[in-house]
């Protein structure tokens, strides 16, 4: 049986750790060309490193996804490199803020929304634009959160930036779907890496979403990539438009 991403270009931002290096991870494997996007090259050099040591093919880009001149400067490096582009996963994000809602700070709130949304809008349509010149099809991925889909107190502008990635997913698949485009999220619960540290270390927070989750877990970053594979393949190619909730059942109830 064939690796499911033979012959695939992924660029997977925010895959220096966490989600995102599970993700580059799991598509080298299934025989993607990846390139690995964050803000600083020495934690992609690492990630990098290990996907060629398991055979796979890497090319770490620093860029910070928020900015367009980086975000388009990116882009042509990844061409340059492999040719194409056939899939992105727009995973970076960032969260400055953890309170009440009303007490963030607009610095707080513009960098939230300039990461979190103008980020993944920004490298879509940088991504669909050079699909459509191509006419191919593609898969773009966004990584939300179930705090997009429920109440998110202490975090809920970054909340907000989410529930806005989902809004930007439905639309866009459809008006991208004639083209064979298609755009999916994932929304994963709460995950143990240092980007939700502050929650998963939280004793009381963490009991809490044990309590309720179905699998009585937190996940791993891992339990995501899997979810991503699948809509990056073409084992998805009837599949747009839609939230993958991966949450251990925390939101059943």
């Amino acid at each position: 049986m064939g690796k499911r991403l033979e012959g695939k270009v992924a660029i997977i931002t925010g895959s220096s750790r966490g989600i995102g290096e599970a993700i580059a991870g799991k598509m080298a494997e299934e025989g993607a060309k990846v390139v690995l996007v964050s803000r600083k090259i020495e934690g992609l050099q690492a990630v990098a490193d290990k996907i060629r040591a398991g055979g796979g093919e890497a090319t770490p880009i620093a860029c910070h996804v928020g900015h367009q001149d980086k975000r388009q400067a990116m882009l042509e490096q990844a061409i340059d490199t492999y040719g194409k582009v056939d899939i992105l996963v727009n995973n970076a994000a960032t969260n400055p803020h953890f309170g009440p809602m009303l007490t963030i700070d607009w610095g707080a709130w513009d960098k939230t929304f300039e990461v979190n949304v103008k980020g993944y809008f920004g490298m879509t349509r940088l991504v669909v634009d050079h699909l459509q010149q191509r006419k191919a099809k593609g898969s773009i991925i966004n990584v939300a959160s179930v705090a997009g889909q429920m109440a998110a107190p202490m975090q809920g502008v970054y909340g907000m930036t989410k529930a806005a990635v989902i809004s930007m997913t439905r639309t866009l698949a459809m008006e991208l779907g004639p083209a064979g485009i298609r755009i999916n999220a994932i929304a994963p619960g709460l995950i143990e890496t240092k980007f939700a540290q502050v929650l998963v270390e939280n004793d009381t927070f963490r009991s809490m979403v044990v309590d309720r989750t179905a699998l009585k877990r937190v996940g791993q970053p891992e339990d995501i990539a899997g979810g991503a594979v699948y809509l990056a393949s073409d084992e998805s190619d009837y599949l747009t438009g839609d939230v993958m909730v991966i949450d251990g059942g925390w939101t059943l109830g």
